[in-house]
């Protein structure tokens, strides 16, 4: 990846004071390596420091949200002769900060989900205040379909956005499902056609901005203490986890599988 293609990987924009910042690696579904999501961290420091933007929106570009950490540039790494577990110890230290930068945003911040949105990027929108999608939106767990275990606050987002059960339910299982179901489980707060899904999303913007910031804020502040005020340590053992995950033979064969594009075979070790 080029410099100039890792500046355009997250794109930031404002106007009357709602900032947007979209994800853009359509030929990856927007999926996150380490270049892209230090960008995504550098963007939203941006949004929080800056005093004109009101209220945030994180977006897709082309036909996806968010396929999650990019498997591709993993599998790139080892045939590079570097360990994986390496390559996404350097991508979850940023993908990290990014979850704990949406949730601690003193602005609210609005996922507006235009597609398939998995693993990981399921963990972002479910740290946004507010979900939006676009119906024909998908949602997948995605983590133990290849041999691994969640990142970037998944057990703390999903797991209390949904309740225990039912992300009990994803991480074993691992079932796609669409925007509607989201919406009846609640991660979604609505549902809209694609071609109305940024005007909504802006929409809800401008009705947040009728409200003082600073009340925003503290009323942010105080949810996040009552919700997550564990977030850090949860995500500390997140990283941990995974990077022990990366060195057993499951996690070796689920990235091979999903390379090749076929049903990983685990032997549990």
């Amino acid at each position: 990846m080029t410099h100039k293609d890792e500046e355009s990987a997250v794109r930031l924009s404002m106007e009357d004071h709602i900032a947007t910042i979209v994800l853009n690696r359509p030929e990856r579904l927007n999926a996150l390596d380490i270049p892209t999501t230090r960008l995504l961290h550098l963007r939203l420091r941006e949004c929080a420091e800056d005093e004109a933007v009101r209220v945030l929106i994180l977006t897709g570009t082309d036909r996806a949200f968010c396929a999650g950490g990019d498997m591709r540039a993993v599998w790139n790494h080892v045939q590079a002769g570097g360990q994986a577990w390496r390559y996404l110890r350097d991508l979850t230290a940023p993908l990290h900060q990014v979850a704990a930068d949406l949730r601690r945003m003193p602005k609210p911040v609005i996922a507006a989900v235009n597609g398939p949105a998995a693993g990981a990027g399921l963990s972002l929108a479910a740290a946004c205040d507010l979900r939006l999608a676009a119906r024909g939106s998908t949602f997948k767990q995605a983590y133990t379909s290849i041999g691994l275990v969640p990142d970037a606050g998944w057990t703390c987002f999903v797991a209390r956005v949904l309740g225990p059960a039912r992300a009990s339910r994803l991480l074993l299982l691992d079932e796609r499902f669409d925007a509607q179901l989201a919406l009846e489980m609640g991660l979604l707060h609505e549902v809209v056609e694609p071609s109305q899904l940024q005007a909504r999303a802006a929409e809800m913007a401008r009705e947040m901005m009728c409200r003082a910031p600073t009340s925003l804020a503290r009323a942010k502040q105080m949810m996040n203490a009552s919700l997550f005020p564990d977030l850090d340590t949860i995500l500390k053992r997140e990283r941990a986890a995974l990077a022990a995950q990366c060195r057993s033979e499951d996690f070796r064969e689920g990235l091979q599988a999903f390379v090749e594009k076929r049903q990983a075979v685990f032997a549990g070790r």
